[in-house]
């Protein structure tokens, strides 16, 4: 089996981690994750027995925002960690990057092992999220340097080929999940709904980081136009750098005299007992998703989604039979769906249903890293007979 160096910006377990989490596991005894900061994210590789390393203790300090000049000052913060990776690279027959800080290590790492260089896109590189300077660095190395582009959904890899992107590298693949986890025994759910005193609520769940374009704020405004026996749990915290957002969500909920309607439960590692608690899953980000793992789960735990009809979500839910999707930031429509669901479980009942049988279906984790292996094995192939071709004219010259 080919061997693998897994290459991860971050120490938190966010969307991107868990996804390349699954992708590991079938390459655990092939493999290194190497890591650019320590936390959370290195414990779940370990509990899996999959290999990880921190590779640098020094925080990179270039957001997706940075211009030229940030982005500059910050290579003598990463030349370090470049150095160990092209050394660590050498062991190994590719070099996969799970993100874009990964991606500016990982094609220097090419550059100087010549070993064939992956990227898994997770981002839509718009100018929503991404300085021009940044989005283009991404787009540029990517084609320059990357033998597989891999996007986590269709308005991914739309986004990067409007950038500039290479078409003839990139392919889409979704992320995949394990149906059988999302099965819990119903005493559980029972027992937290007891815990959070929700057991005579209709309860909508929010599962994502806090930030502002994750639009929490958003379902927080809706619950003003439900009925008083509307409750929402968020599950999530701050990530990077967002406390403000986080202040500023419990001060509005204030505010609006919601108190006894609004639990923040923090990060959780496991959410999938708490969306089996909750009646109706609310994805309300402002900003086009990527993918939006948050919904399959949601899926997969038979619960009625109510999505931002936007990016990788249009993918994910077909509106009134799958699920329902909503015009991103408009808290009046979102509470109208809320209002509706609350008022035709039955209604709601099926939808989640269907939407489960799909969901095990088109993202089932097997079927997933089959389609990722088959893509890595051709990436392989064509290495091997780039190698070949160049010796037999190395071989020619010589003759000559």
């Amino acid at each position: 089996m080919m061997k693998i160096l897994f290459l991860d910006q971050s120490g938190k377990p966010g969307g991107a981690e868990l996804c390349l989490l699954d992708i590991a596991k079938t390459y655990r005894d092939n493999c290194l994750v190497g890591l650019f900061a320590d936390g959370a994210f290195k414990e779940l590789l370990e509990q899996q027995q999959i290999p990880v390393q921190v590779l640098t203790n020094q925080a990179i300090k270039v957001s997706k925002e940075s211009s030229l000049i940030q982005g500059l000052s910050s290579l003598s913060q990463i030349t370090p960690l470049i150095s160990k990776v092209i050394k660590i690279s050498r062991n190994y027959d590719l070099i996969y990057a799970n993100t874009q800080k990964a991606l500016v290590v990982g094609a220097i790492a090419n550059l100087f092992t010549n070993r064939p260089l992956i990227y898994h896109l997770h981002d839509i590189l718009s100018l929503d999220h991404f300085s021009k300077t940044n989005r283009q660095l991404a787009v540029t190395l990517a084609n320059r340097f990357a033998s597989l582009v891999i996007a986590n959904s269709q308005a991914t890899k739309t986004a990067f080929l409007e950038a500039g992107g290479n078409p003839e590298i990139t392919q889409v693949v979704y992320n995949g999940f394990t149906s059988k986890n999302y099965d819990i025994d119903e005493s559980k759910v029972h027992q937290i709904r007891q815990n959070l005193e929700i057991e005579q609520q209709f309860v909508i769940g929010h599962f994502s980081r806090l930030s502002p374009w994750k639009g929490q704020h958003i379902l927080i405004e809706a619950l003003t136009h439900c009925p008083e026996n509307v409750t929402a749990i968020l599950v999530g915290d701050a990530l990077f750098g967002e406390e403000d957002y986080v202040q500023q969500l419990h001060k509005q909920v204030a505010e609006l005299g919601l108190e006894k309607r609004v639990k923040f439960l923090g990060f959780q590692a496991d959410i999938v007992p708490l969306m089996k608690a909750c009646d109706l899953i609310t994805h309300t980000s402002i900003s086009p998703e990527p993918f939006g793992r948050v919904i399959v789960e949601a899926m997969l735990c038979r619960k009625p989604v109510i999505a931002a009809k936007a990016g990788g979500a249009i993918e994910l839910v077909e509106h009134q039979t799958t699920g329902w999707l909503v015009t991103p930031g408009n808290s009046l429509e979102l509470a109208e769906i809320i209002n509706h669901c609350r008022q035709h479980p039955e209604l709601c009942q099926t939808v989640a249903q269907q939407a489960q049988i799909l969901a095990s279906q088109r993202f089932e984790l097997t079927k997933i890293n089959q389609q990722i292996s088959q893509l890595l094995i051709g990436v392989m192939s064509c290495d091997e007979e780039r190698k070949r071709l160049r010796k037999e004219i190395l071989t020619a010259e010589q003759r000559r």
